[in-house]
């Protein structure tokens, strides 16, 4: 099939609608905003549904809703939005039905910017609402993995029974790179037999997320954490480059990935033995290759378009076994390849043996860089 230039929202959007999405809810937000605008007239074109909501509430609401039929189900947002979706996003995950959620981060706190970033980590990797839920998040670099990660989101959350995230940052949203979308999938409007759809014989159903008895709730928080265990040992996900030789590694997921990756490549035409490991999967982790590497590396650099929050995980896989660096850049500043390149050069030549953060001297070239006007 020929590739097309297609712009990263627009890519997720059609990618999604090929993948069988029966209904999609959502709400305009900066820079999300061209993935709705295209399903607005996308999914009538086909007979499937499609609603603006009245808010971020609604839309994941309505999605919550939609997830209950056991169809294929998605919306999309952007970082505050993805805020208000919280509440939802844990009623989803402790109902265990399938939806997929695109999250195009953005830069904050507070309303921030429409520049790309990466603060949502934390936010969607480690759950930011209520009770104890891990969600499936995939993290494209790329708008062709963006493309073949949707399809796999939605395989991903039917398989579990849980919410997958897409997770990129408005820089792979907004740009656009030669594509191939995959071929229409077959629209699946059978509900399955947990679902609430009406089934001649069959008793009616209920799903809820409420769990009144503690020693029922606590039943049910084993189960999943047990279906977590499964998820953990079969669907992690990343792209390893350069680490068979590797005496350094850098870590970078998304589009600091990507560019890592040309920073790493020009560090080895210097002849120096450094790797890159870009985590596909951040929920569940590549913790088992990250412990292999940790084993033998002499040094780390976590590079992010924000202020260490990965660097938090794989300090602590790394468990001091060899010092950890960070380079990152905030508020919708994305880092060149330079930069990161420098940042290799700063790791290999630190003195400090019980350097495993370089959070302090992260933060306090940052201050001098800024105050140069840069």
């Amino acid at each position: 099939m020929a590739k097309e230039m297609i712009k990263g929202n627009v890519a997720v959007a059609e990618a999604a609608v090929r993948a069988g999405l029966v209904s999609y809810f959502g709400y305009p937000i900066t820079p999300q905003t061209e993935l709705l605008e295209y399903l607005s007239a996308r999914m009538p074109e086909l007979g499937r549904a499609f609603v603006q909501a009245e808010s971020e509430l609604g839309a994941i609401n309505m999605v919550y809703g939609a997830a209950c039929t056991g169809l294929r189900t998605m919306s999309s947002s952007s970082s505050p939005g993805v805020s208000l979706m919280t509440e939802g996003i844990s009623y989803i995950y402790g109902t265990e039905v399938p939806a997929v959620l695109v999250d195009v981060m953005r830069g904050g706190p507070g309303l921030g910017n429409i520049a790309p970033s990466q603060a949502d980590y934390t936010q969607i990797v480690h759950g930011g609402g209520h009770g104890e839920y891990h969600l499936i998040v995939l993290a494209p670099s790329s708008v062709q993995e963006a493309i073949d990660l949707t399809g796999e989101a939605f395989d991903l959350a039917e398989k579990y029974r849980t919410l997958a995230v897409i997770l990129m940052d408005g820089f792979l949203g907004q740009m656009m790179e030669p594509c191939e979308l995959p071929p229409f999938k077959e629209v699946n409007m059978e509900s399955p037999d947990y679902a609430v759809a009406p089934k001649p014989g069959r008793e009616r159903r209920f799903l809820t997320s409420i769990n009144i008895d503690p020693p029922a709730q606590e039943k049910l928080n084993i189960h999943q954490m047990t279906k977590w265990e499964e998820i953990t040992k079969n669907e992690v996900r990343y792209k390893g480059y350069y680490l068979e030789d590797a005496e350094y590694v850098v870590v970078g997921f998304g589009t600091c990935g990507r560019i890592a990756l040309t920073a790493v490549r020009e560090a080895r035409e210097q002849g120096i033995k450094v790797g890159l490991l870009r985590p596909v999967s951040l929920s569940p982790y590549p913790t088992e290759v990250l412990n292999e590497l940790a084993d033998r590396a002499k040094g780390f650099l976590v590079v992010e378009m924000n202020n260490g929050q990965m660097l938090d995980d794989v300090v602590s896989i790394v468990a001091r076994r060899a010092p950890v660096h960070f380079y990152g850049r905030m508020g919708g500043m994305v880092p060149y390849p330079d930069e990161i390149g420098r940042a290799i050069n700063d790791m290999i030549e630190a003195k400090a043996a019980n350097d495993y953060v370089g959070r302090d001297d992260w933060l306090a070239q940052m201050r001098e860089m800024i105050g140069q006007g840069a």
